[in-house]
């Protein structure tokens, strides 16, 4: 019995094999059209792209460009081609915006792009043009069932944003040290402050800001060292401001107490 299930599951694949085989082959648009869609429908995907990409310039304008249009973007994206995906998901909501299939494809084409997005270390301009996307969908259809996903994937990727800006500003605090200046890292550390003022990073990036200030007024000449300490205790008071039992207390706390021994100088 289970020699005769493998015989029978051999010739269907074998037959499976030779129909794709004859359609590409063909110059029949109709016979590509079909083995596409029955490979499209067996999850077949691969094949079924390659059966497409030779049909699609001919099928534009015919009755059944629109589903054919929309098994090509959803193959392409089942084998993640989220590239070619995201821009065949465009122009089919492009053509067909009054299509039952729009609104999904529409989502479907933005999360295309949220897959490209690239680690945070990286450039960000897959980021920013997913996050485009996903806004253009969100905006254009504000009672989708798919907006629960569409808002987490806003927020994944706009945090994304906010440690690749967040990374820049450490990295300018990292060196600092090397280069014998805190003021870049003070800069930029405003700026993602000022850029990302709900940010779950605010904690970290007002602590380097009193790191660096610190930093700054503890080795400045004496005629600028006193501001500087000033400067770096209003630093402090930011810090514990935003929170009080930070997790940075203990080193902040330190920090200052050699501010305050240093500001008694100056009071003599």
């Amino acid at each position: 019995m289970a020699r005769f299930f493998y015989t029978l599951l051999l010739a269907l694949l074998l037959t499976s094999c030779s129909q794709f085989q004859k359609a590409l082959k063909s110059e029949d648009t109709k016979l590509k059209y079909d083995v596409a869609q029955e490979l499209y429908e067996k999850e077949k995907y691969a094949k079924a792209i390659r059966l497409f990409e030779q049909i699609a310039p001919s099928y534009r304008g015919k009755p059944q460009a629109e589903k054919m249009f929309y098994m090509y973007a959803t193959a392409l994206y089942k084998t993640k081609s989220y590239y070619t995906a995201g821009y065949q998901y465009d122009s089919f909501t492009a053509t067909y915006p009054k299509s039952t299939k729009a609104e999904e494809a529409a989502f479907l084409g933005s999360k295309s792009y949220y897959y490209l997005s690239p680690r945070y270390s990286l450039d960000q301009v897959d980021t920013y043009k997913a996050l485009e996307k996903l806004q253009a969908f969100i905006d254009r259809y504000p009672n989708s069932q798919y907006m629960p996903e569409a808002n987490q994937l806003v927020k994944e990727l706009s945090y994304k944003l906010e440690l690749k800006s967040f990374s820049i500003a450490k990295q300018y605090f990292d060196t600092a040290e090397y280069f014998g200046d805190y003021t870049a890292a003070l800069k930029t550390l405003d700026l993602f402050m000022e850029e990302y003022p709900g940010s779950e990073l605010r904690e970290d990036a007002l602590f380097l800001k009193f790191n660096s200030a610190y930093e700054l007024a503890i080795n400045s000449i004496d005629s600028k060292m006193q501001q500087r300490l000033l400067d770096a205790k209003e630093s402090y008071n930011d810090l514990v401001k935003y929170k009080g039992e930070t997790k940075y207390k203990d080193d902040a706390d330190k920090m200052l107490d050699r501010i305050n021994k240093e500001l008694q100088k100056f009071s003599k």
